[in-house]
C-alpha cells in the first residue's frame, strides 16, 4: 500500500500541459522549457503560490527566461572535474558528495546541477555501489553528503541500505543528507523515516527554505520530527532575485528557521548557471543583506555568505569589511551599526637572547 507522500507525488504537476493549464501559460513555451530541464510541481508547494511571480512562484514555475544562454555555465562548479566515478564529487581533502537519486519533489529552476537532475542515465542506482567502493577505497573520507537530486525521494529500505553500507565503513564519521523535501513535501518525513535515520547518528540534515512562506504548519511538524529524533539541522538558502533579495524578508526567514529547531547555515549567492540570469542578484545585494543581519539580530541567526566559486574553486565566504584599520598598536573596529572603536593590541616583547639554562645543583663544566 502507497504511503500518503507518495500518494500526494502522484498528483503532481508533472507534464507542461498540467503545468500550462495551471498557471494559465503558453503550453509550447512551457515545452521548450522542459525540453531543457525536467518540470515538477508538487500539489502541497503549488498551494503556497498566492499570484503570478511571487516568490514561490519564481522558484518553480518555468520560465522562458531558462533558455537565455548569454552567460552562465552548464557545469559551473566544474563538478565532473571533481568525479572520480559518476556518483561522488571529491573536492574538499576528507569530504565527498555522493549523489543518489536523480529525482526531486519540484524541480528548482535555478539548480545548479540542471545537466544531470531528472535524468537517469545520468545520475542511476547502478552508480551507487561504485560510489561506495570509491569512499572505502579512500581513507582520508570522513564526511560523505548525500545528495542527488533528493535522496529522500528513495524508499526507506533503499535510502537505509545506503546508509548502513556507510556507516560500516570504518573511517566515515559523519553522515549528512542534503533535501529539500521539508519545503516540497512535508508529508515524505513520517516516524518511520526518522526512526530509521536515527540509527545512523552522528547523522545530520541539511534543509533548503529561500521565503518564509515555505515554513508552514506542514513544514514545521517536519523537521520537528526530525529535530526529535536528535538529528541537527541546518538551512542552505539561494539569494534570488524577486524571492528573498530584501533584508527584511530574509531576517524574517532566519527568525522563522530558529523557531522550528534549523540553525541558518548558509546563505549562497546563486551559482552561475546557465539559464538562470533573471534570478541572479549582484554580489553586493548578498553583502547588504548581510549587513543588516550582523548586530541586528541573534548570531544564531546569522548565517554565512558565500559563493561556491565557479571552476570548482569551493566555498569562498564574503564578508563585510569591520576592520576599519589596523597597526602594530591599534585595531579600529566598526560595529553593526557604523560606530568605530578601538581595541589596543598586545605589545609584543622582544624575545630573549637564548642561553644555556643553569644546571640547578651542580656547576657548569668549563668547555
Amino acid at each position: 500500500m502507497e504511503e500518503e507522500w507518495q500518494q500526494i507525488l502522484k498528483r503532481s504537476l508533472k507534464s507542461p500541459e498540467e503545468i500550462a493549464r495551471f498557471f494559465n501559460l503558453s503550453v509550447e513555451k512551457v515545452r521548450k522549457v522542459a525540453r531543457h530541464f525536467r518540470v515538477q510541481i508538487t500539489p502541497y508547494y503549488a498551494s503556497l503560490i498566492k499570484s503570478e511571480g511571487d516568490p514561490i512562484y519564481r522558484q518553480v514555475v518555468p520560465d522562458e527566461r531558462e533558455l537565455e544562454e548569454s552567460d552562465g555555465a552548464a557545469d559551473p562548479l566544474s563538478e565532473d572535474a571533481d568525479s572520480p566515478v559518476p556518483s561522488i564529487v571529491h573536492r574538499y581533502p576528507d569530504r565527498v558528495l555522493f549523489l543518489v537519486s536523480h529525482l526531486c519533489a519540484s524541480y528548482c529552476r535555478f539548480c545548479t546541477r540542471k545537466r544531470k537532475v531528472g535524468d537517469p542515465h545520468k545520475i542511476h542506482p547502478r552508480y551507487i555501489e561504485d560510489g561506495l567502493d570509491y569512499i572505502r577505497n579512500h581513507s582520508e573520507v570522513r564526511d560523505v553528503i548525500v545528495s542527488g537530486g533528493d535522496p529522500l525521494m528513495l524508499g526507506d529500505r533503499k535510502l537505509e541500505s545506503i546508509l548502513k553500507s556507510l556507516r560500516e565503513i570504518p573511517h566515515v564519521e559523519i553522515l549528512r543528507i542534503g533535501t529539500r523535501i521539508p519545503c516540497y513535501l512535508p508529508q515524505r518525513v513520517t516516524p518511520k523515516l526518522v526512526a530509521m535515520l536515527k540509527k545512523y547518528h552522528p547523522l545530520y540534515v541539511n534543509v533548503h527554505f529561500n521565503h518564509p512562506d515555505e515554513i508552514t504548519p506542514e513544514a514545521a511538524r517536519a523537521l520537528a520530527l526530525l529535530a526529535d529524533a536528535g538529528i541537527p539541522l541546518g538551512n542552505q538558502t539561494v539569494l534570488l532575485r524577486g524571492v528573498n533579495d530584501d533584508p527584511t524578508v530574509m531576517k524574517k526567514l532566519m527568525h522563522k528557521l530558529l523557531t522550528v529547531r534549523v540553525r541558518p547555515y548558509y546563505i549562497y549567492q546563486a551559482d552561475y548557471v546557465k539559464g538562470t540570469a533573471h534570478l541572479r542578484t549582484t554580489v553586493e545585494k548578498g553583502m547588504e543583506i548581510m549587513d543588516a543581519l550582523r548586530g541586528w539580530t541573534s548570531g544564531l541567526a546569522v548565517p554565512y555568505f558565500v559563493i561556491d566559486a565557479p571552476g570548482g574553486g569551493g566555498k569562498i565566504p564574503i564578508l563585510p569589511s569591520y576592520i576599519h584599520s589596523i597597526s602594530d598598536e591599534q585595531v579600529v573596529l566598526r560595529n553593526y551599526a557604523g560606530e568605530l572603536f578601538v581595541y589596543p593590541q598586545v605589545k609584543e616583547k622582544p624575545a630573549k637572547p637564548s642561553h644555556v639554562p643553569p644546571c640547578y645543583g651542580y656547576p657548569i663544566p668549563s668547555v
